[in-house]
């Protein structure tokens, strides 16, 4: 029973101070601060807490999955015909997809093994441009750091999370997302739409695990609810206060992540982190500048689609900014399988190969 409230104590602890820095972020203009501020401020604490006790805060990952599937919701609710007339675009951007993965993976894996000195295997893990949990099993499996690739990987995720809203403020001169009071609410919800929301999301949870779906908690409660409304069988209106809530939640839990980093790796790891995501943003924007002449998609929704995160910190981002959410996703979901799926290969070949040897 004790440790039991001092778990719950410890949770109330993290969403506390992940509010603080949402609404501290909120009040200087930060763009999307609900992430952004509360992934800042438990990070801050996680990593005190971390040094004066040597253990971690308690985070649910249950609380996460169940926000990540009103994320997913969310951006099934923005499912329309327009969406459809821009599938036979895919074949242009999702083959760009496949030539940007390979050139990400070169360039990365050159910045991993020169500058910082990784060693062959642990670069090219380190190297993938998405997969987190599939990075990291793969280079786990040929051998590589794990350690390296997990603190490499997260802090991929968290600054291509910091550098897209702020490069939108960069280059609009204007304040994005929630802190500008961008919502995606057409109209104030009802009661039969949060009905609708406590039915959907477990029951979209439930279908993404039997189907054994890619970011099952992501996707399957988006593909219930893309089919539901664009059959019109619903006409589901997203209440704004989820998406702060679920940035709330996401945030601070990434932010609770930092716990077992000592501030001297965690600079080196931000230090190659940084190269890393500034090489592949550049590579990203290029492959953006030339896809926006060649298909009816926006430079801002190409340049997210292309850009190095996890698909459900991007398909957020681009929720919050109100950036053809469902566009954005499919490309990541894309990215990512395709980047797991020939790791995965080269994997094995490379087993078989020592085993023959």
């Amino acid at each position: 029973m004790a440790e039991a409230k001092t778990k719950y104590i410890q949770l109330a602890s993290i969403l506390g101070s992940g509010l603080i820095g949402a609404l501290l972020g909120k009040w200087i203009g930060m763009p999307i601060p609900f992430l952004l501020g509360s992934m800042a401020t438990s990070a801050m604490l996680s990593l005190g807490y971390f040094a004066s006790t040597g253990t971690r805060l308690w985070f649910p990952v249950k609380l996460r999955h169940v926000f990540i599937a009103v994320i997913g919701t969310m951006i099934g609710t923005t499912f329309n015909s327009d969406v459809l007339k821009a599938v036979p675009d895919f074949a242009i951007t999702l083959t760009a997809m496949m030539v940007f993965v390979a050139i990400a993976q070169v360039v990365n894996y050159t910045i991993f093994a020169r500058i910082g000195r990784f060693d062959s295997v642990t670069a090219k893990y380190a190297a993938m441009p998405g997969g987190l949990v599939e990075a990291v099993s793969l280079g786990e499996k040929a051998g590589g750091d794990v350690e390296a690739l997990s603190l490499q990987h997260f802090v991929r995720l968290i600054l291509v999370i910091v550098s897209i809203p702020m490069l939108f403020q960069l280059i609009t001169g204007e304040t994005v997302g929630s802190a500008a009071g961008e919502t995606l609410q057409r109209a104030p919800a009802e009661w039969q739409d949060w009905l609708l929301f406590l039915i959907i999301v477990p029951v979209g949870i439930f279908i993404g695990g039997r189907l054994k779906l890619p970011a099952s908690h992501l996707i399957g409660p988006l593909l219930l609810t893309a089919i539901l409304q664009g059959s019109g069988v619903i006409d589901l209106n997203g209440p704004g206060i989820l998406v702060n809530l679920a940035q709330l939640v996401v945030g601070s839990a990434l932010g609770s992540n930092f716990a077992r980093s000592t501030p001297r790796r965690l600079g080196g790891a931000f230090l190659l982190g940084g190269l890393s995501v500034g090489a592949t943003l550049i590579i990203a924007s290029g492959f953006a500048l030339v896809l926006d002449r060649l298909v009816p998609m926006p430079f801002e929704a190409l340049l997210i689609s292309f850009a190095p995160g996890g698909v459900t910190e991007m398909s957020l981002v681009s929720l919050s900014l109100g950036v053809a959410p469902v566009l954005v996703t499919t490309h990541h979901l894309f990215r990512i399988v395709f980047t797991v799926t020939v790791a995965g290969i080269l994997t094995s070949r490379a087993e078989r190969v020592g085993k023959g040897g």
